[in-house]
């Protein structure tokens, strides 16, 4: 059982910048993909970003160029920097991991709100 916590969420204007971390309880070394999701009040949940073990990183269109995932295998956290932040990306941002066997963690979100 692998357990995520974010952290790093809060309230921020237009055109500012926000972390989000994601705190692994186990070894995410293990994990095929980590990502961040995000929902937004009456919308469907969406990817963010991904990262594989690899290090290989996936955008959505709308955040690429603003938004940056890494991870820190040793500290066992997944970050995700945003820059340039716009109202639309208000949301509750998720992190997720999908380990081997079809294993699927989520954490409980951590929500932005992004000021006009």
């Amino acid at each position: 059982q692998v357990q995520l916590v974010e952290s790093g969420g809060g309230l921020v204007q237009a055109g500012g910048s926000l972390r989000l971390s994601c705190a692994a309880s186990g070894s995410i070394l293990r994990a095929i993909v980590m990502g961040w999701y995000r929902q937004a009040p009456g919308k469907q949940r969406e990817l963010v970003a991904h990262i594989t073990s690899g290090g290989n990183t996936n955008y959505a269109d709308s955040v690429k160029g603003r938004f940056t995932i890494s991870r820190d295998n040793a500290k066992n956290t997944v970050s995700l920097q945003m820059n340039s932040l716009k109202p639309e990306d208000t949301a509750v941002y998720y992190c997720n991991g999908i380990y081997p066997a079809g294993m699927d963690y989520w954490g409980k979100g951590t929500l932005v709100t992004v000021s006009s």
